[in-house]
C-alpha cells in the first residue's frame, strides 16, 4: 500500500526536477487499486496533460509496466495491437511507471504529463526514486 506520505514525497521529487529542467507538467500517483492518491498541478501546466497523466499512472498500475512497454504491444505488428483500446483507453507512451515497494510488490503507479515524452519520463523517473527502492 503506498502511503499518502509516500505519494506527497513521490509529488515534490517530480516537481523538482520538472522545475530543474523549466517544464510545468501534472503528476499523478495512484495506488495498486487505480485509485487517486494524490495529484500535482504545477503552475502553467497543460490542462490537456490533466487526463493523460491520470491516464498515464492508471495504465502503469493496470499492468504494472512502464507504458512504454505497453506501447510496444499494442503497436501493429506487436503481440496485442489494440490492447490500448481495452480497460476504457489506456496510455502507451512513456511518462508513466509502476511504484513498486522493497520486495517487489506494486503499490501504485506515477503517470507526468505536460512535456515532451521524453521529458515526463525524465521526470517521472526522478519521481519515482523518491520510494529510495
Amino acid at each position: 500500500m503506498i502511503t499518502a506520505e509516500q505519494a506527497r514525497k513521490i509529488i515534490a521529487a517530480g516537481e523538482a526536477r520538472a522545475t530543474e529542467i523549466g517544464v510545468p507538467v501534472n503528476i499523478a500517483v495512484l495506488d495498486a487499486g487505480v485509485n487517486l492518491k494524490a495529484f500535482g498541478r504545477m503552475d502553467g501546466a497543460l490542462l490537456g496533460s490533466i487526463d493523460i497523466a491520470l491516464g498515464k499512472a492508471r495504465t502503469a498500475a493496470l499492468f504494472g509496466m512502464p507504458t512504454e512497454a505497453i506501447g510496444e504491444f499494442s503497436k501493429p505488428g506487436g503481440t496485442s495491437p489494440g490492447l490500448e483500446q481495452t480497460n476504457g483507453g489506456l496510455v502507451v507512451f512513456a511518462g508513466g511507471l509502476p511504484l513498486l515497494d522493497t520486495s517487489g510488490i506494486l503499490i501504485g503507479a506515477v503517470g507526468v504529463s505536460g512535456g515532451a515524452v521524453a521529458q515526463d519520463l525524465d521526470i517521472a523517473q526522478a519521481a519515482a526514486a523518491a520510494l529510495g527502492n
